[in-house]
């Protein structure tokens, strides 16, 4: 943890540092001391882009990696991760239905977005809730994520078939994920999501551990099962939704995280995981941006490319353990 406390400090300096515009570290230290004021140019590069950028990757590094453990302890899968429920493809939906609905591309930033793609995101978690208390397996509620997932992705594919090339443009290019578009206002709102549901969050580390151990061990122990169910989807739900919200679909780091953390650490108490879970979380999301900006040039990847292709070495990884396992 303080290796990884430490890691996180020198990426977060490093992403505040690179860019266009230079601003060296020494540079920001005397702004702060005062002996050295920063140019106009590079007080608002830093003040409105950088450090905004750099929060948002926090948020959504500390909150999607927590969804992916809640899920894969809730349904005992490796696999499980906070879009696999559809909570993604549902605030995609949301999004589509503005953008490639009305052909209003314009519409594509500030809050029309946010609430369109929350509503969609509710819609969803709403549908899974009422799953959960008709039915107790965890299994059959996983597939039926998938099912929700896989249809909304169907009609989303016909409205884009469908829409406007300018609105298709929008959509796509939301659809590939930045960090950078969450400034002002809104990163006050996703903070103030996203934080209490990570308090709410750790205060389950006990209601997991019974969880881990399967449905029938956490009611010896007390654990009310339909209770914590609803209460673990409705915080995945909206932490996922906030983040697919303002940032668009950001993938793996959800599913891929966790099990980093269970090889790093070798623990399977959630009060030990949750923490580092978000820790590590926000060193690969920072890490991934940093890549993103690609250092030395004027050009910006998607962050939803740059996480899939560190995340899904991981999952490949996982599947090979799988595999030598059951032959075991």
């Amino acid at each position: 943890m303080v290796l990884m406390v430490l890691l996180l400090g020198g990426l977060i300096i490093l992403d505040i540092r690179f860019g266009t515009v230079r601003i060296t570290l020494s540079d920001m230290i005397r702004h702060l001391a005062g002996t050295r004021d920063l140019t106009e140019q590079q007080l608002i590069i830093l003040t409105r882009f950088r450090i905004p950028r750099v929060c948002t990757a926090l948020l959504a590094g500390a909150a999607l990696p927590v969804c992916g453990l809640q899920m894969q302890t809730l349904f005992r899968n490796p696999l499980a991760g906070p879009y696999v429920l559809g909570i993604s493809s549902g605030a995609s939906f949301g999004a589509a239905l503005v953008v490639l609905g009305t052909g209003a591309s314009g519409l594509l930033s500030g809050w029309s977005l946010a609430a369109s793609a929350w509503m969609g995101a509710g819609l969803v978690m709403l549908l899974l809730l009422f799953v959960s208390f008709r039915i107790r397996d965890g299994l059959t509620i996983l597939i039926l994520g998938i099912m929700f997932s896989s249809g909304l992705s169907a009609v989303i594919s016909m409205m884009q078939y469908f829409s406007q090339a300018d609105a298709l443009k929008s959509f796509v290019i939301w659809s590939m994920g930045s960090l950078g578009n969450t400034t002002g206002k809104n990163l006050g709102v996703m903070a103030w999501t996203i934080l209490p549901f990570l308090l709410l969050t750790m205060s389950y580390s006990r209601v997991l551990n019974g969880l881990i151990l399967g449905e029938d061990y956490a009611v010896t122990m007390g654990i009310r099962i339909r209770r914590s169910r609803t209460m673990i989807l409705a915080s995945t739900s909206i932490l996922a939704g906030t983040v697919t919200a303002f940032c668009g679909p950001i993938g793996f780091i959800g599913i891929a995280v966790p099990h980093v953390v269970r090889f790093l650490i070798r623990r399977s108490d959630h009060g030990i995981l949750l923490p580092a879970t978000m820790v590590t979380g926000m060193v690969v999301l920072v890490f991934s941006d940093l890549i993103s900006q690609l250092p030395g040039t004027d050009r910006i990847l998607p962050i939803n490319a740059v996480t899939s292709l560190i995340g899904i070495p991981v999952v490949i990884w996982l599947v090979i353990l799988n595999r030598k396992a059951r032959a075991i």
